[in-house]
C-alpha cells in the first residue's frame, strides 16, 4: 500500500510514523513528497534491514554464482532425499 506526505506533513508527524506502520500492517513505505515530487521513503526498520541483507548477498559475487548453480541443479532434477542427507551428514 502507498501513502504519500507531503515534507511538512512529514515533519508534523515524523513522531507518529512508527505507529502508522504498525497500524496499518499492509504499509510497506510512505513517500515523502517536496513540491509533489518524490525525495524520501521512509519503510519500517525491519524491511530496510532486508533490503541491506539481500543487497549485501547480491553483492557477493561467490555467493551468487553458487545460488545460480543451485538452482540450476533443482531445475535439472539434481537433488538428493532428506534421508540421504541426514545420512551424508551423519544425523
Amino acid at each position: 500500500m502507498a501513502y504519500n506526505l507531503s515534507m511538512s506533513e512529514a515533519r508534523e508527524q515524523l513522531t507518529r510514523l512508527p505507529d502508522t506502520f504498525d497500524e496499518q500492517s499492509d504499509l510497506t513505505a510512505i513517500t515523502v513528497t517536496r513540491y509533489g515530487k518524490p525525495v524520501l521513503a521512509v519503510l519500517p526498520y525491519e524491511l530496510y534491514e532486508s533490503i541491506v541483507e539481500t543487497l549485501d548477498i547480491m553483492s557477493d559475487s561467490k555467493l551468487m554464482d553458487e545460488l545460480r548453480q543451485s538452482m540450476g541443479e533443482i531445475e535439472a532434477g539434481v537433488t538428493i532425499s532428506i534421508d540421504d542427507l541426514d545420512r551424508a551428514l551423519g544425523l
